[in-house]
């Protein structure tokens, strides 16, 4: 491999690292913070993609970002409502918006499973033209996704600081706490998955304008491919303030697209990159937990090694 493809290999990681990061730090505040495994991911990060085409298409490119954005509070909102009003686990919650998405999502693509965006102006495009001429010219996908995710981590950083996100980080830790407290954790709930929902529905949007199409499956395997990435994150990171775990999801989620572009580049058929992303989760779930195990193997084997070579004394010298 030489030294360009490796940097052609890298940027390009890095930006579908920074894009799917938006993913990942929604599934940080809903899944870490909130306590809330929002299996709705796929569907959400799908709704966000087709809003933002269909927006763009039609002659807005800058307005797809925030009807993106829109469409996955609404997405979030009903997840939550199912939640706390209707009494539905948050799992199955998940699994019902998830799969009554599909269906608006065909509906918003006009009936078809394939948007085609060749000839579309997107933010991106937008943005080639703003750098035509500067040193960043030929960096202007890498540029527009780092601004998304620096907006995104400082507004999480400051958003958890305040009363609203401070109740729902409690909502998280203990949420017989916060309803003693006169705090009602149905809206902690609902403004977190909004919230959360709404970042993930960006990280479709900009996505699909990256690649310059959408097909119904664009968000196929996304919550796996967010939580490998939160928890490659959570071990290089562990735990800290809130800005540092944020960075800390970035840099799994760089990590987990590296991985998946070195397999692409040996060749790797694409039927097996599925695999390749459960692996990764395992590997990730299990890692600290084999960490630690490690000493314990280390003095059993010590141990071991210790009675094997010791000399057992002899009737005389034990008489």
């Amino acid at each position: 491999m030489t030294l360009s493809t490796a940097l052609g290999l890298g940027q390009t990681a890095l930006e579908l690292g920074l894009i799917n990061s938006l993913t990942v730090l929604a599934l940080f505040l809903s899944y870490s913070m909130l306590n809330v495994c929002d299996l709705s991911t796929d569907g959400c990060f799908t709704l966000g993609a087709c809003v933002g085409a269909v927006v763009a298409i039609s002659g807005h490119p800058w307005l797809s970002l925030p009807a993106a954005m829109g469409a996955g509070i609404v997405s979030g909102f009903v997840t939550a409502l199912l939640q706390t009003r209707m009494g539905v686990e948050s799992l199955l919650a998940g699994i019902i918006v998830n799969t009554g998405l599909y269906s608006i999502n065909i509906a918003v693509m006009g009936n078809s499973s394939l948007l085609n965006m060749n000839k579309t102006e997107t933010v991106f495009t937008k943005a080639k033209a703003l750098l035509k001429g500067t040193a960043l010219s030929g960096q202007y996908k890498l540029l527009v996704a780092l601004i998304a995710v620096a907006v995104t981590i400082v507004f999480l950083s400051l958003f958890l600081r305040t009363r609203l996100g401070l109740a729902i980080r409690a909502t998280g830790n203990n949420p017989d706490m916060v309803r003693s407290s006169s705090i009602n954790p149905a809206f902690t709930t609902t403004v977190g998955l909004c919230v959360s929902n709404a970042f993930t529905a960006l990280s479709g949007c900009l996505l699909a304008q990256s690649q310059k199409a959408v097909n119904i499956d664009i968000g196929s395997g996304m919550v796996t491919v967010a939580l490998a990435s939160l928890l490659i994150g959570g071990t290089f990171m562990g735990r800290g303030s809130v800005p540092k775990r944020a960075v800390g999801v970035v840099l799994g989620s760089f990590i987990f697209r590296l991985v998946y572009a070195v397999a692409l580049r040996f060749d790797m058929p694409a039927s097996m990159l599925k695999l390749v992303s459960a692996v990764i989760v395992v590997a990730a779930i299990s890692g600290p937990y084999l960490k630690g195990q490690v000493p314990l193997l280390r003095r059993r084997f010590s141990h071991s090694d210790a009675e094997a070579t010791s000399v057992p004394k002899s009737g005389k010298e034990a008489d």
